[in-house]
């Protein structure tokens, strides 16, 4: 249909002549309301996006020669990192004579999957980079939701009283700090 036909047909109608496939030959063109159109592909990208899953990748940093309360504590992090749903970059920094001495930091990522099993896998085996070694672990489950700390339910406590007729009593407690 010519350009001119379709403009006149639009008109008639009180629409807009819409081109949806530019690349096409010829191109194609629809006669809709151009406003509706923006706002239903405005709302399918949205939806898109929503359904998107947003890959965060936090990182943990060791030393060869770590302290076993240091490597605790980092391995606390990394298992946090794992239960939110994280992946987690765990990088060995060496500094001068380490570096001749690199199976050190191969053992400690080793050592750090294993002890983390359960909750990952190892995605991308240690690898040294430089004065860097890393490693890329990946979460196995869903982030788990933790409730808030201090909930109502927390404070209400049932108790059993043998004393005459009352048999439940409801006693709030105060929060201890």
């Amino acid at each position: 249909m010519r350009i001119e036909d379709a403009l006149r047909l639009a008109q008639e109608a009180e629409l807009d002549l819409v081109e949806v496939a530019a690349q096409a030959r010829p191109p194609v063109c629809k006669l809709m309301d151009y406003g509706k159109f923006k706002y239903e592909s405005a709302q399918k990208a949205r939806e898109s996006r929503r359904n998107q899953q947003l890959t965060v990748i936090k990182e943990q940093k060791l030393r060869p020669k770590i302290d076993t309360h240091d490597y605790e504590t980092k391995k606390k992090n990394v298992v946090r990192f794992l239960e939110g749903g994280n992946k987690v970059k765990v990088t060995i920094m060496f500094r001068g004579r380490e570096q001749s001495r690199p199976e050190l930091g191969y053992r400690l990522l080793q050592r750090l999957a294993k002890d983390v099993e359960e909750l990952g896998i190892v995605e991308a085996a240690p690898k040294q980079d430089g004065r860097n070694m890393t490693m890329v672990i990946a979460p196995t489950k869903k982030p788990v939701k933790r409730p808030s700390s201090a909930t109502a339910s927390d404070t209400d406590v049932d108790v059993e009283v043998e004393a005459g007729d009352v048999q439940a009593a409801d006693v709030q407690t105060e929060p201890t700090a």
